[in-house]
């Protein structure tokens, strides 16, 4: 009698001769939609499975989800079906997922399109094209999803636009500011060339990157000096040149960005608290109050047009600057340590006038 041929430890699914199943009652349409359901889950399941780092083959799959072999083989043939470029790997002996695979993304809602416009716009923005990324989606979304999302992405891309935000320029700096994502993706170091009005000369160091961030209008990177314990706060144009390190970066695992800042009025926070009152006139008092300028802001409206402003800031230096940009509509009435600065600066700048308008 001749022997059957031995089948492979592991191949690709068998193919198994189909025959007509016995005559049957019908089941109820709830019952086959159960049926499907469950089906589709446990194929989602194949697919998680062989996407991931494991190395699953069949036995190991029908032994996780409790089914046959032969199961797995069925489940694999309606991955293929499905358009999953799956394989068997010889050498790991295991099933593999094409790593570059991704399912096509359909059926955007028109909410979602515009989102993904608005996205993309923004981040083209000078200033806040720190990445390509958003416009890369939205191009292959112009090619995957129904024609009714293609038509309002393209919309949406005309008619909402971003401009003049006044962020510092950043167009020279876009490799620092890859550099430094790149570095936080991957945990490691990174070593540049930092030049600050603060110091003489430029300064080299090497960097633990905890954070990037964007706040108010220029870009920052957070983290701590090798041979330092305490984060510092870096601004990316600054650094005049900048590279990854094949280094691990010992970043805290329990830092928090907004902790670290406190209620710093931008990025730079003060040994001391203070409680601001500032009050505006004219037509000042109407312009303040349409921005959110600090997280601790409250504003009160006064009968006779005026308008009070309270905020709660570590340290003094950097809303004094803000205040200075409303110099003859704004009374600073506490606390008094801040009124002496910016009476003070106005002096100096007086001065300044005086001195150069008499040369």
């Amino acid at each position: 009698m001749k022997k059957a041929a031995k089948k492979p430890i592991e191949s690709a699914p068998e193919k198994f001769e189909t025959k007509p199943f016995p005559k049957f009652q019908a089941r109820p349409d709830r019952d086959r939609r159960v049926r499907q359901s469950d089906r589709i889950a446990r194929v989602l399941r194949v697919l998680n499975l062989i996407r991931s780092r494991g190395r699953w083959n069949a036995k190991s799959i029908s032994q996780e989800l409790q089914v046959t072999e032969r199961t797995v083989y069925r489940d694999l043939d309606v991955l293929t079906f499905a358009g999953v470029p799956w394989e068997y790997d010889e050498h790991e002996r295991c099933y593999r997922v094409r790593p570059d695979f991704q399912f096509p993304v359909v059926n955007l809602n028109e909410e979602e399109a515009i989102g993904q416009a608005v996205a993309t716009n923004v981040t083209t923005a000078i200033g806040l094209d720190a990445s390509p990324g958003a416009l890369g989606v939205t191009r292959k979304l112009a090619i995957s999803t129904s024609e009714q999302a293609k038509e309002t992405l393209a919309l949406a891309s005309q008619l909402i636009e971003v401009l003049d935000l006044r962020l510092a320029d950043h167009s020279q700096h876009h490799a620092a500011i890859r550099t430094s994502q790149s570095a936080l993706m991957a945990g490691k170091q990174l070593s540049g060339v930092y030049e600050t009005p603060y110091e003489k000369a430029p300064i080299k160091l090497a960097l633990h990157p905890y954070r990037l961030c964007l706040v108010k209008n220029a870009w920052y990177l957070v983290g701590h000096i090798e041979g330092e314990n305490s984060p510092k706060t870096f601004r990316i144009a600054r650094f005049k040149s900048l590279r990854q390190l094949d280094r691990i970066a010992k970043v805290p695992t329990n830092f928090d960005l907004k902790s670290y800042f406190g209620n710093a009025w931008s990025v730079y926070r003060g040994d001391e608290r203070y409680e601001i009152r500032l009050k505006f006139l004219g037509t000042a008092a109407k312009r303040v109050v349409e921005t959110i300028w600090h997280s601790t802001q409250k504003v009160k409206l006064n009968k006779d047009g005026t308008v009070e402003m309270d905020f709660v800031v570590d340290g003094l230096d950097e809303i004094l600057n803000w205040i200075l940009s409303w110099t003859g509509q704004v009374i600073v009435e506490s606390p008094p340590k801040l009124r002496g600065s910016y009476v003070a600066k106005l002096k100096a700048a007086m001065k300044l006038q005086t001195e150069d308008s008499s040369s």
